[in-house]
């Protein structure tokens, strides 16, 4: 008596939403464990950042910037184990701990990455540390380099002490950049521990900036999009020495420039580097504001979505 062979595939846990919405749209889901293509791995998941844009996506705020095809597994940066390579991968091998950014996918206990987005993970380094820093670190990178800040100048940072904030004032610090970064008092003595001087925002936050900063700023960078801009082009005498990763209608409105990492430069690798080095050096600073496991991606988003972090909210995977 012949058999028929189980052609069942293989299924992992993740978390995907099937529509857009509140928190509540997070569900947990069996997902068939993909199989990488060329210039891809499969990478068993250990842990998984948290960042704005995740409730952004899910939400439907950026329909037109980040579309997805539901059912989907969001979770934009990963570290974890090599487990497959695709047939033209030479880089990495299974076995090989490694963290980088995806394309969606990372709430899930196996995730595809494009090999050349990933890096070797140090030994020294925790798995959530590593998830922590690779969207914060290129966002960061990248903006220094669109702004074009030199040694010697001075940069405003609204929202200096979360994830990108953070790694913006010691990436502007390592390149003796003077930052002054916005915060609540709470974060004052976690932004001067880092090198950058704080000043609260709100209401009279241009006099204290100048009062900081006499003969003005010459370059703005806003992480928090909170209605900043026309202040901002104020202080740094002009758009074209502001930039935003937070606020895509008001720099339309303003003629302010915004970067959503669609630029054709590959900053990632750079990035990592520049953080690993740091690291190296005894001098990287990412404190983990919240570290869960994935079945509480609900509470990390909530917790995102209030604001007022330090830092990174990280998920632990398996």
């Amino acid at each position: 008596m012949s058999s028929t062979p189980d052609t069942t595939p293989l299924t992992t846990k993740a978390v995907a939403i099937t529509e857009y919405g509140s928190v509540d749209v997070l569900r947990p889901t069996a997902v068939e464990v993909p199989a990488p293509g060329p210039g891809q791995v499969r990478v068993a998941v250990r842990a998984v950042g948290v960042n704005p844009l995740d409730h952004k996506v899910r939400s439907g705020a950026l329909t037109d910037l980040f579309p997805v095809v539901f059912p989907a597994v969001l979770g934009y940066e990963i570290a974890g184990v090599v487990e497959a390579v695709g047939p033209d991968v030479t880089e990495w091998r299974v076995g090989d701990e490694v963290f980088g950014q995806v394309l969606g996918g990372g709430y899930a206990e196996h995730a595809l990455a494009a090999a050349d987005q990933l890096v070797r993970k140090p030994a020294a380094v925790d798995w959530t540390v590593a998830a922590a820093l690779p969207v914060a670190a290129e966002t960061a990178w990248r903006s220094l380099d669109l702004l074009g800040v030199e040694p010697g100048r001075t940069l405003l940072v609204h929202g200096a002490a979360g994830g990108v904030g953070t790694l913006v004032v010691q990436f502007a610090r390592a390149r003796g950049v003077r930052v002054i970064g916005t915060a609540s008092e709470a974060n004052h003595p976690y932004l001067r521990e880092l090198g950058a001087e704080p000043v609260t925002y709100g209401e009279g936050l241009a006099e204290r900036v100048r009062a900081a900063a006499p003969e003005g700023v010459d370059r703005v960078l806003d992480v928090v999009g909170a209605g900043v801009l026309p202040l901002s082009i104020e202080l740094a005498g002009g758009a074209e020495h502001v930039l935003t990763i937070a606020d895509f209608q008001g720099a339309a409105q303003h003629g302010v420039r915004a970067t959503s990492g669609d630029e054709p430069a590959d900053y990632l690798r750079p990035a990592l580097e520049g953080a690993l080095a740091l690291a190296a050096e005894g001098g990287l600073n990412l404190p983990l504001h919240r570290v869960l496991p994935l079945a509480e991606v609900a509470e990390a988003q909530r917790e995102s979505e209030r604001g007022h972090v330090r830092g990174k909210i990280v998920l632990t995977v398996g």
